[in-house]
């Protein structure tokens, strides 16, 4: 785009083209880089659940982040779910991948249990001392992708095609305030009466709270 203008005679340099784009919603369309670039110098933590049974309610929690789609621009939306029951404990937006967001769902979903293991990629934001600091202070063990290994937090990637498929792209939210919303009353939705056969037709809230040791912390 700034060859494009200066080709037409505009003074600009890449760094006011990409400021006006952004103040008016524009965005190339191409694949978005990886929500999952590690932080330098951040420790990095072994895979704990390959071949791993996945047998009950708090054994495993995972977190993850994808981009959401708005339609003009887009921004960043992390979730924790309990793997067994597939229940989403917290979820948070962002217009930046500063790791505050995170940290604040995670903290958002310990106040509601506590599982054994905590899986994320090996994104900056999760790999944050401040992040694992949290995890390790409550005793629960870190664990983390192998680079480039999606299936390795597979219960998070289904969740985002749900998500997507059944509410962000048939409401092509225009503002973040109307995808908060939407996204509140989807949530709702999914804990609460969206039926998975991988659950004998149960919602993931009647998993989870059958199937908890402590129901009463999640009311």
């Amino acid at each position: 785009m700034t060859a494009y203008l200066r080709r037409l005679g505009y003074a600009v340099n890449g760094k006011r083209v990409r400021r006006l784009m952004r103040l008016m919603g524009i965005q190339a369309v191409y694949p978005r880089r990886s929500s999952s670039a590690p932080g330098k110098g951040h420790k990095r933590y072994p895979y704990l659940l390959r071949n791993l049974p996945i047998t009950h309610v708090n054994q495993v929690w995972s977190a993850d982040i994808t981009y959401v789609p708005l339609l003009r621009g887009f921004i960043y939306l992390v979730a924790v779910i309990d793997w067994h029951s597939r229940y989403v404990l917290a979820w948070h937006l962002s217009n930046t991948l500063d790791g505050r967001f995170c940290l604040d769902a995670l903290r958002q979903a310990l106040s509601k249990g506590r599982p054994k293991i905590f899986n994320t990629d090996q994104g900056a934001q999760f790999t944050a001392d401040a992040f694992t600091a949290c995890l390790l202070a409550a005793n629960i063990q870190v664990s983390m992708d192998g680079r480039g290994r999606a299936l390795d937090n597979v219960f998070c990637e289904r969740l985002w095609r749900s998500v997507k498929y059944e509410d962000v792209y048939l409401n092509q939210y225009d503002t973040v305030h109307q995808l908060h919303a939407g996204l509140t009353a989807y949530f709702d939705f999914y804990n609460h009466e969206r039926p998975h056969q991988s659950l004998n037709y149960r919602t993931p809230a009647e998993e989870h709270f059958v199937l908890c040791s402590d129901p009463a912390a999640f009311t």
